[in-house]
């Protein structure tokens, strides 16, 4: 099965992930997803660095991704972001993996990282598996 296109198909209706901020789905699979996204001045904040909100924002649409392009049908019940650091290229990408699937809950672990190798943050994400 082609994971990378079912995930996009589902989520061309996600406008702000994709539409809004622009986040490109690079890789999914059942249990992992990477997103990147290119820098423009519209993440920017005030100070001119990438804007939290962004940067949370990709790691939610990754949890997404990876959460629910398999068979089931995964809502975040808890998330907890630390940022690490500024991000100072071009290019965001941000990876969801996994760290507990269990029967009605999962807890999957996002890095967002920019292309220099900067870690801008850690989430942790808790998901509900809808029945």
């Amino acid at each position: 099965m082609d994971y990378l296109q079912k995930a996009r198909d589902y989520f061309k209706n996600d406008v702000f992930a994709s539409a809004t901020t622009g986040i490109e789905i690079e890789a999914a699979e059942p249990g992992y997803a990477r997103v990147s996204l290119e820098i423009g001045p519209k993440h920017l904040n005030a100070l001119g660095i990438v804007m939290g909100g962004v940067i949370f924002t990709m790691a939610d649409y990754a949890f997404a991704i990876a959460s629910n392009v398999g068979d089931e049908t995964v809502v975040t019940i808890n998330s907890q972001i630390s940022y690490l650091g500024t991000a100072k290229g071009k290019r965001l990408v941000a990876e969801a993996v996994p760290l507990k699937d269990g029967r009605s809950t999962c807890v999957y672990e996002i890095t967002v990282s920019d292309d220099t190798g900067v870690k801008a943050a850690v989430v942790q994400v808790t998901g509900f598996k809808r029945r």
